[in-house]
């Protein structure tokens, strides 16, 4: 079986400690892959590769399919997009508070680019997987953005809503594509939420997680698929 989790930075296993980004080595993909061979009772070769890049979204994604995806010819994909979709270039959100932004994918290109990424798989003959956005941890989040530009960015998320409310829209995207295409959903935002304390989950800049955030997922997406 050769699984490939094809995403973004949660993907990669990025976690932000001591006010730095870096990589952990007992990412999702990592700890997915020990708890499928410690379950293996057929000897079967497992392969689970990780194809997460830091700050990619879904138009990033598609532009890599052949290169990461169809080369390497899997069975299954997990597919976990949508963070930096959603996110907005802070900066100029910083420097014109009272103008309106465009995300950095709009919703409905999202919605576009998931389906064209699981049509395009699955004509390829590979199983499509899609993963839930993990959650986030608003304080520790508007945090982050206030320290690195200024105030004026946590008065303008909460104009639309609130940078939860947004972030969930492009979740709730992801569960109406996964019904109306028929795709496997691996729900993690719930199951992370549902694990306990997530000053514990989530890093320090309220979006990544921590490594027992990371088990979380890996947990997760093995419950559902092995």
């Amino acid at each position: 079986m050769k699984i490939l989790c094809f995403g973004d930075s949660l993907t990669r296993g990025v976690s932000f400690v001591n006010g730095r980004l870096r990589i952990l080595k007992r990412n999702y993909p990592a700890v997915l892959l020990d708890l499928m061979k410690n379950k293996n009772k057929e000897n079967e070769e497992i392969q689970v590769i990780n194809k997460g890049v830091f700050n990619d979204n879904s138009n990033l994604l598609i532009d890599r399919l052949e290169r990461d995806v169809f080369h390497e010819k899997p069975d299954y994909v997990i597919i976990e997009i949508g963070g930096n979709d959603c996110d907005f270039s802070w900066s100029e959100v910083s420097e014109n508070p009272t103008k309106f932004h465009e995300p950095t994918v709009p919703l409905d290109r999202y919605i576009v680019n998931l389906k064209f990424i699981i049509l395009k798989i699955r004509n390829e003959g590979i199983t499509p997987i899609l993963s839930t956005l993990p959650p986030l941890d608003p304080v520790r989040y508007y945090n982050r953005i206030t320290k690195s530009f200024s105030t004026q960015v946590s008065h303008w998320i909460c104009k639309l809503g609130g940078i939860e409310y947004w972030h969930s829209q492009y979740n709730n995207a992801v569960q109406k594509v996964a019904e109306e295409l028929d795709v496997m959903l691996i729900d993690v935002r719930k199951a992370i939420k549902n694990a306990g304390d997530v000053n514990g989950l989530i890093s320090e800049d309220g979006i990544h997680l921590t490594e027992k955030g990371y088990e979380e997922f890996a947990t997760e997406v093995f419950q559902r698929i092995y």
